[in-house]
C-alpha cells in the first residue's frame, strides 16, 4: 500500500503541477520547502550537516540555517521543473538552459566523438540532459533501480520523454559499464550523477576535507575509451538553469585501479569548485562522509 502510494503521489506531481501557471507551482513549492526546513526532519538535518562541511565552521548559525532553507527552495525547485519538462518543447529547454562556453564541449560532439559527463545532484540536471537532446546530440544516462517498479517505470519514461536513453542501474540485460562504453565509442553523451557512491564499493576520496566514496564509472569509462572526461556544475538563476563543464584529464600512469582512484579524485575536487560556489543547489540530503552518522 505505501508503494502505491508513492506512486500515485508522483504521478499526480506530474499531473498537478503542468496545470499550475508557473509563478504558483514555484510559490506552492516554496512554501514546501520552508515548511520542511522549519520541520528540521532527518533529511534536513542531513543537509545541514553536509553544508557545513562545505561552508566550514566558520559560517554563523543563523547564516547556515538560510543555506539550508535556500538549499531546500532549490531541490523543491528540481521537483517543480521536473514535473513540467515533459510538458515543455525544444524550443523551451533551449531557452531555459545555458551552458557557458559550450563551444568546446558542442564541437567535439559535432565531431562524432562521445563525452563523459560527470555530475553531482545539482541544480536540474533533466534540464541539462534535455538541452543537450535538443541540440541534436545522443545522451544516454544510467536510472537507480527505485521501488515501487511502477515508480522506477515512470522515472524512465519521463527521461525517455525528454530524448534521454536509460539504462537501468540493476537488473538489465548487460553490465552498464558495458553498455556506456559502446555508446561513448559511438559518439553519444554519457551522463552519470557521481557524487554519492550506491554500491559502498566506490572509491575512497577527500572532498571538502572529509572522506567519502564515489563511483568509478565516469573515470573508467573515460581511461577504456579515451573520450574527453568533463565534470560538470549547474546553478538556478532566477529564469534558468546555468552550466558549467570542466575537462577533467584522467590519470595516465599505474595500475588500472590506481589511475581509476587518482582520476575519481580529480572528479571530486572540479566538483568541489563549483559546490562552493553554490552550495544551496547542491542537492545533497543523504549521508556522503564515511565518518557522518547516517541517522542524523
Amino acid at each position: 500500500m505505501k508503494d502505491q502510494l508513492t506512486e500515485l503521489g508522483y504521478a499526480a506531481g506530474w499531473r498537478i503541477t503542468r496545470m499550475l501557471p508557473r509563478r504558483a507551482a514555484r510559490a506552492l513549492f516554496d512554501m514546501g520547502a520552508d515548511r520542511a526546513a522549519r520541520g528540521n526532519g532527518p533529511g534536513i538535518q542531513r543537509l545541514r550537516r553536509n553544508l557545513r562541511q562545505v561552508v566550514g565552521p566558520a559560517l554563523p548559525d543563523p547564516e547556515l540555517d538560510e543555506l539550508v532553507r535556500a538549499g531546500m527552495r532549490s531541490y523543491a525547485r528540481y521537483w517543480m521543473e521536473a514535473f513540467r519538462l515533459p510538458s515543455q518543447s525544444k524550443a523551451d529547454f533551449l531557452r531555459d538552459f545555458e551552458l557557458v562556453d559550450a563551444e568546446e564541449f558542442l564541437g567535439v560532439l559535432a565531431e562524432g566523438n562521445g563525452v563523459i559527463l560527470a555530475l553531482p545532484h545539482v541544480g536540474n540536471w533533466d534540464a541539462a540532459a534535455a538541452w543537450v537532446v535538443s541540440n541534436g546530440h545522443r545522451l544516454i544516462t544510467v536510472a537507480e533501480r527505485l521501488k515501487p517498479e511502477g515508480l522506477f517505470e515512470r522515472f524512465v519514461a519521463y527521461r525517455e520523454k525528454l530524448g534521454m536513453e536509460v539504462l537501468p542501474l540493476t537488473g538489465g540485460q548487460r553490465p552498464p559499464l558495458e553498455v556506456l562504453a559502446e555508446k561513448a565509442e559511438d559518439g553519444y553523451a554519457v551522463a552519470l550523477l557521481a557524487d554519492r557512491d550506491l554500491t559502498k564499493s566506490g572509491v575512497e576520496v577527500e572532498f571538502f576535507g572529509g572522506r567519502t566514496r564515489m563511483p568509478p564509472g565516469p573515470a573508467l569509462l573515460a581511461i577504456r575509451t579515451g573520450a574527453p572526461l568533463y565534470a560538470v556544475d549547474l546553478w538556478f538563476t532566477e529564469t534558468k538553469t546555468v552550466g558549467r563543464i570542466r575537462r577533467v584529464e584522467p590519470a595516465t600512469e599505474g595500475a588500472l585501479d590506481v589511475r581509476v582512484r587518482q582520476t575519481t579524485q580529480r572528479l571530486a575536487d572540479a566538483y568541489a569548485i563549483g559546490i562552493a560556489e553554490h552550495p544551496q543547489d547542491w542537492h545533497m540530503l543523504q549521508k556522503l562522509w564515511l565518518n557522518q552518522n547516517a541517522r542524523v
